[in-house]
């Protein structure tokens, strides 16, 4: 299946967190979208990485996409290397994905800014046609290189080259998020005694920090709820009317 997008991050719930209302707003004009996983997200302070994985699922049926994949590297320990790389170029291939959104260039999990840049990288060298891939049937594939790569802004405030109007679809990102159950704060009726440690994100504030950040992109264009991407190369465009 060839995709428009497909958005590549470190963790699972990375997307969620920092693209999916822009995969919803792309899905309502036609595109056809993926994610793919880097990581099992093993490292995590809660959860199991079969549960993560299973709430992967959950939330890319909340968002209504078809494909996602997870590459199986080392949360926390994976490379921007050739093997790495070798990871993940078949899926780029496989996939032929005109735009990727990726990890941010930096931020406060290492995981981000490197996988940032194994993600940038692995595109580029996906399109070199020297590097030989097979897919799961032993074929070889073609040399395929996204048009664009663009990086999401996670943790760490980086000014945005340009923002997403998801307003229309913030309802259904926060749904997707809060199916990674044992990473964020969920509200219940009735919560059950929460045994696992907290941590960073799992803390009602951090949602909140999510819902402002959001704001906070959506103010600067004049209107509710924004996503912020950093682009590597100049951008251009045909017809200037279309700006916010």
């Amino acid at each position: 299946m060839k995709l428009d997008i497909l958005a590549i991050a470190a963790h699972p719930d990375d997307v969620e967190l920092g693209c999916a209302g822009t995969l919803l707003a792309q899905m309502a004009l036609g595109k056809k979208v993926g994610i793919l996983d880097l990581t099992r997200g093993e490292l995590g302070t809660r959860g199991t990485p079969e549960g993560r994985i299973q709430e992967a699922r959950n939330a890319a049926d909340i968002l209504g996409i078809e494909v996602r994949d997870n590459v199986g590297l080392a949360d926390g320990f994976f490379k921007n290397d050739e093997v790495h790389q070798r990871a993940i170029i078949p899926y780029i291939r496989k996939y032929q994905p005109d735009i990727v959104l990726a990890n941010a260039v930096e931020d406060r999990h290492p995981d981000h800014g490197r996988g940032g840049q194994l993600i940038y990288e692995s595109c580029f060298y996906s399109g070199l046609r020297m590097i030989e891939t097979y897919d799961a049937a032993g074929n070889q594939q073609e040399a395929w290189r996204p048009k664009n790569v663009f990086h999401m802004i996670q943790d760490r405030y980086i000014k945005p080259d340009f923002v997403v109007d998801i307003t229309p679809f913030w309802e259904k990102k926060v749904s997707a998020m809060l199916a990674f159950e044992s990473q964020f704060f969920v509200p219940k009726e009735n919560p059950m005694d929460d045994s696992e440690p907290q941590s960073y994100i799992s803390s009602p504030e951090f949602m909140d920090f999510i819902k402002a950040r959001a704001e906070e992109f959506g103010h600067a264009i004049g209107v509710k709820y924004g996503e912020g991407f950093t682009s590597r190369r100049q951008l251009g465009v045909q017809d200037i009317s279309v700006f916010y």
